[in-house]
């Protein structure tokens, strides 16, 4: 088979014009950026609010293994199964990063035949969005050095300033840094250090926020740092939030591609999935909903981290819910979780299946306490034996729960036709509101716990002096009626990522709590989560390159 390179440059893509007309947008409703890629206007949103939403498809997956999952290949291969059902479906995805493309993780535009295109655009600097962030962040921190070295009116103290510079990129030499040495003409000395830039506030409040005043206004509570008396220094008092929103005019503005199919596809915002919510744009969730009769959009890793903050902050924040759930897993994921080395995945092992659907329960209870219908989508791959398949789809009916077969990698849309019927099922039957993981008047530590409790499993929290202290601190700054985000491992239910299955008897570490005000959440630590990612030994960037005729190579 081709690679994901190779078959998304020989995609036989509609003029983007095209794509706009199957949505029946006016000529004012978008502006081309190229061939094949268009910014969807600001102001759509508002022009089609007395149109009825589709349906919301919000695609999860078990805890995820270097073993894969394929999460936005179902993502995108079932918007594109839906489309061969007559139904008008569009996919909602989030934008990737340079960090990962250049790393280890690779892209997020899809695998095999189930791609949003053009490809290497969107994995490489697409519209420029993941830039304008990075500008309007590292403008913030040049307009707080710029107010300590002028005289430092709103009294902030060096030594809590908060508030990080980032790069879309993987630098780990970048994580801790001094700046302003130099002597007086060079500006105040102080600790400071780099996040990636999917890592910051801005990225989360981007991907948050309704409008542009809803932007502005969020980006004005930003808590930047503290005084020399511990009080919370915002953007508003620095009188910068007029000009962050200026470098995010058109950042805020959704980008619509195609899929290799043709499906309609919104691709908007990509906030790190640890400290943040790990989910595309409301504002792009929201237009799709109402352009389509179906909308497949995904949330970051897991049940656990990405589900949760998708159902817990995100439709909080959007005012909206989703009609029905996938859970796609992998034999190859599920034998991991069952004790099964990397090396040995090729090998037929169903007793370590049988172990590791363990995993898959919890995340299937988790969104059943959504109350929420779900369908576990199987993402085949070709190393998988007819007897691992049989067990996991009768281990699924002995569950009470509907599973069914995709092959959207190898076969596109076609392969994932099973899914699709069952989505649509599902959503025609869907009964009863979403259920909240918690309440926003519960105290923080009543909705950490309840999320270690009821979507870990955890038997409960244990919460350093340090976070204690924060507890109240946040409490006493009228901070605590807000959602939590919690900071945890991908890898595992538990905060130790060697915890692979359902691990039990375990509690949550909670470390140290920190305020996004502007996002509207407190993110919790409770493990060692880098902002500011390294390179692995052999990067993915080894093997791109690209001809004397533009074509690129080695990027997947």
């Amino acid at each position: 088979m081709k690679s994901d390179i190779e078959i998304a440059l020989a995609a036989d893509m509609k003029p983007i014009r095209e794509i706009a007309g199957q949505l029946e947008l006016t000529e004012s409703d978008w502006e081309p950026y190229g061939h094949y890629k268009a910014k969807l206007s600001d102001k759509l949103l508002k022009r089609l609010s007395d149109r009825p939403n589709g349906k919301i498809i919000l695609t999860t997956s078990i805890n995820p293994t270097p073993a894969g999952e394929g999460k936005s290949t179902v993502t995108v291969g079932l918007g594109q199964a839906l489309n061969h059902l007559n139904k008008k479906a569009i996919i909602a995805l989030r934008e990737p990063s340079l960090g990962p493309t250049m790393g280890i993780k690779g892209g997020a535009a899809g695998g095999g035949y189930s791609q949003v295109v053009p490809m290497d655009e969107i994995n490489l600097h697409f519209t420029g969005d993941i830039h304008a962030i990075t500008a309007a962040n590292n403008a913030l921190s040049a307009f707080i050095d710029n107010h300590i070295h002028q005289g430092n009116e709103l009294n902030i103290d060096p030594r809590r300033v908060e508030w990080k510079r980032v790069l879309d990129i993987n630098d780990r030499a970048l994580r801790q840094v001094v700046v302003g040495l130099g002597g007086p003409a060079r500006g105040v000395p102080r600790e400071d250090g780099f996040k990636i830039t999917v890592a910051s506030e801005i990225m989360a409040i981007l991907c948050l926020a309704n409008d542009l005043e809803d932007l502005k206004e969020r980006l004005a509570k930003v808590v930047i740092g503290y005084t020399y008396g511990k009080q919370p220094v915002t953007v508003k008092q620095l009188g910068v939030e007029g000009a962050l929103t200026l470098l995010l005019k058109d950042a805020i503005k959704p980008n619509l591609v195609q899929t290799l199919e043709n499906t309609p596809a919104i691709i908007h915002g990509g906030p790190f999935a640890n400290i943040a919510h790990g989910c595309n744009s409301v504002i792009a969730t929201k237009i799709a909903a109402k352009l389509g009769e179906y909308v497949v959009t995904e949330s970051g890793f897991g049940a656990d981290l990405g589900a949760e903050k998708f159902l817990d902050i995100k439709t909080r924040a959007g005012e909206f819910e989703p009609d029905a759930v996938v859970i796609v897993a992998t034999i190859r994921a599920l034998k991991m979780h069952g004790g099964v080395n990397k090396k040995e995945l090729e090998t037929e092992n169903v007793a370590a299946l049988e172990k590791g659907v363990e995993n898959l329960k919890k995340h299937m209870e988790t969104i059943e306490g959504f109350n929420l219908p779900f369908v576990v989508a199987v993402n085949r791959f070709p190393a998988d034996t007819e007897a691992e398949v049989e067990f996991l789809m009768n281990w699924c009916e002995k569950q009470g729960a509907p599973a069914a077969l995709a092959d959207v990698f190898s076969k596109g849309g076609s392969g994932g036709l099973e899914l699709a019927e069952e989505v649509v099922r599902l959503c025609e039957e869907k009964s009863g509101s979403l259920n909240y993981t918690y309440e926003l008047k519960d105290s923080l530590d009543e909705k950490i716990n309840k999320i270690a409790q009821n979507v870990y499993g955890a038997d409960g929290v244990e919460f350093s002096s340090k976070a204690e202290k924060q507890l109240k601190q946040m409490d006493e700054l009228g901070f605590s009626g807000l959602p939590v985000c919690m900071a945890k491992t991908q890898y595992s239910l538990s905060d130790d990522p060697t915890k692979l299955g359902r691990p039990g008897g375990f509690k949550i570490s909670v470390k140290e709590l920190h305020v996004s005000a502007g996002a509207g959440f407190v993110v919790v630590l409770t493990g060692d989560v880098m902002t500011m990612p390294g390179l692995p030994k052999k990067p993915a960037a080894l093997k791109m390159d690209v001809t004397e005729s533009g074509v690129i190579k080695g990027l997947f």
